[in-house]
């Protein structure tokens, strides 16, 4: 009998042993270690989902990124910016705006921290670290943007500023019918105007988009996005150009 009970302790203490050994190389301080990183090259935030609750987390891929990854801590008591606090998961990623954005979906009872990964010119690319509220500040959803389209084909978009609070950078995008993104913009002011940059402080726009084509339907999505890169609000609307 005490010889089975010294197999079943040495069998438990093989399983706790490589359960710490799994999470030691999953972890972002065992992928990044002697690589090349850059930390804040990664471009993403995060929402909750306004009917579910789920985690939404949003990120940019750029052209030639390969090896996008997911990492995330057990809760939000870790010090956020030690990379051995942030084990990999392995949600599935989504196409957003016809693919020029990516979004993994979630669903966390609890909150933390996220950090999203790719590899491009052979260096690690690390975004900047995500703070989840889904429990303490839900993200606010709703269609409050007023459109002003007095010159033609060039709608001027403005919002209240700061609604919910904690404000510190908007993300606009104008989308076709089939929501395929035709500009994606950052601005500071609560303002933004189809395509006009000169109050465009980050723009992940290819190209010159195109011209709208009047009478045809458009979408507007706005991103309230915080100092911890949560968005705070969404904003959602269709319209006709003008």
């Amino acid at each position: 009998m005490n010889k089975i009970k010294y197999i079943i302790l040495c069998f438990a203490i093989l399983l706790s042993c490589s359960k710490g050994d799994e999470e030691i190389s999953q972890s972002l301080e065992t992928y990044t270690q002697n690589k090349a990183f850059e930390m804040g090259a990664v471009i993403a935030c995060a929402a909750s989902d306004n009917d579910t609750g789920d985690i939404l987390t949003f990120y940019y891929p750029e052209l030639g990124a390969t090896d996008i990854r997911f990492y995330e801590t057990t809760n939000t008591e870790v010090d956020e910016a030690d990379f051995k606090n942030y084990i990999r998961n392995f949600p599935v990623p989504e196409p957003v705006f016809g693919g020029h954005l990516g979004k993994f979906t979630q669903k966390a009872s609890n909150e933390k921290w996220i950090i999203i990964t790719f590899e491009l010119d052979g260096d690690i690319k690390i975004s900047n670290p995500i703070l989840t509220k889904q429990v303490s500040k839900p993200t606010v959803w709703n269609d409050l943007t007023t459109i002003n389209q007095s010159q033609s084909g060039m709608p001027n978009f403005t919002w209240e500023d700061n609604l919910v609070g904690e404000n510190a950078i908007y993300f606009q995008v104008i989308s076709d019918k089939n929501n395929n993104l035709l500009s994606g913009t950052y601005t500071y002011e609560n303002m933004f105007q189809y395509y006009n940059t000169s109050n465009v402080v980050l723009n992940v726009t290819v190209n010159t988009p195109s011209d709208l084509v009047l009478f045809e339907k458009y979408n507007f999505t706005l991103m309230d996005v915080s100092l911890d890169n949560w968005v705070n609000l969404v904003i959602q609307k269709s319209f006709i150009a003008e």
